[in-house]
């Protein structure tokens, strides 16, 4: 079985280890945006600068706390795990917290880790994982309605949008399943595909199998990854674009940043450039491919700045444009629903990506 479908034990604590920057530890700090009733608290080491609300604990206060599994909330790039950080996740398991973890790197193969585990009785759970047998993409055109989130740049909100559009079109009694293909999702939904984890030549395939044939008017909402214009990651974006097919897409943007964070030689797109390049590519698979909206991240903007912000860009694209989480989806979901009007009322609940 693919880890990542296996039940995470709740309630969980999540670990910053010594990150000083919020773009690496969004694992955690969506973890507590979103299932933040499941979370007791956060285990951080010294020289740590993030910090996502909860309570600060050690191990043995964790588990005191009904903790039943410590979550890995921060990596750095290329999703590795600090030497100096194993201590503490051994430590967990072998005290009896399940360890889960989103790493390019087996928990199992990180030193001490199996024995600690062993000697705790704790599992461990590896959530960038993809299932075998994955194929390569048809291009076949599927039943059902997709919308991608897509962003300027990684870690500007496109899990988050993508969250709150589904949940909002949930409220309107759309069928609607949100897609995770990241390990932060996957860990909120209890479902998805690590896509960033696919062999290159299976990745539209994988997004294929992700969002398959489904009931005319239920949308499954996409969480994005990557960035088109990211010269480390625009891989798994463009894989994904081709093969979710999307009847629609978001750009989601963070207006304080110039440049791709931690590529400092590469200025960042506007959303606009975004929007030209995901038709030019995503004509390929979906000829009637369309930009319904754009979502900023506006979590550390001055009220009066973000007015004047989001104004500025629905201008700019002549698009509406909300913060998901400060304003909600309304403006979008209303372009949505009048670009794709539901033709049932009574709809079926869909199943899920993976039963």
């Amino acid at each position: 079985m693919n880890a990542s479908l296996q039940r995470i034990q709740t309630p969980f604590v999540v670990f910053l280890g010594d990150g000083v920057d919020e773009i690496f530890a969004k694992t955690a700090l969506g973890l507590v945006q979103w299932r933040g009733a499941d979370c007791v608290g956060q285990i951080r080491l010294p020289g740590c600068r993030v910090d996502t609300g909860v309570p600060d604990l050690d191990v043995h206060a964790a588990r005191a706390a009904g903790a039943r599994s410590l979550i890995v909330g921060s990596a750095t790039v290329g999703g590795r795990l600090p030497e100096n950080w194993v201590a503490t996740v051994c430590a967990a398991a072998a005290a009896g917290l399940d360890i889960v973890a989103g790493l390019h790197v087996r928990l199992e193969d990180l030193p001490g880790v199996a024995d600690a585990a062993r000697r705790g009785g704790s599992r461990l759970l590896n959530i960038r994982v993809p299932p075998t047998g994955l194929p390569v993409g048809s291009g076949r055109k599927r039943s059902g309605r997709r919308l991608l989130t897509l962003g300027t740049d990684c870690a500007c909100g496109k899990k988050y949008t993508a969250l709150a559009l589904d949940r909002d079109l949930r409220k309107r009694g759309v069928d609607s399943s949100f897609r995770a293909t990241g390990q932060t999702g996957i860990m909120i939904a209890g479902e998805g595909m690590p896509l960033d984890a696919v062999v290159a030549d299976f990745l539209t395939g994988a997004a294929e199998v992700l969002s398959p044939d489904a009931d005319p008017d239920h949308w499954d909402v996409i969480e994005g990854q990557g960035a088109l214009f990211h010269p480390g990651y625009l891989q798994v974006t463009i894989g994904l674009l081709i093969g979710s097919q999307p009847d629609a897409f978001i750009v989601c943007h963070d207006p304080r940043r110039t440049v791709i964070e931690g590529w400092e030689n590469f200025p960042l797109p506007t959303p606009s450039a975004v929007i030209e390049r995901a038709i030019a590519l995503g004509r390929l698979t979906n000829p009637q491919i369309r930009c319904v909206g754009i979502a900023l991240n506006t979590s550390k903007v001055d009220p009066a700045e973000r007015a004047r912000l989001l104004a500025s860009y629905a201008r700019e694209t002549g698009l509406p444009c909300v913060d998901p989480i400060v304003t909600g989806t309304d403006a979008i979901v209303n372009r949505l629903l009048e670009e794709f009007p539901q033709s049932q009322r009574e709809r079926p609940q869909h199943r899920r990506a993976h039963e």
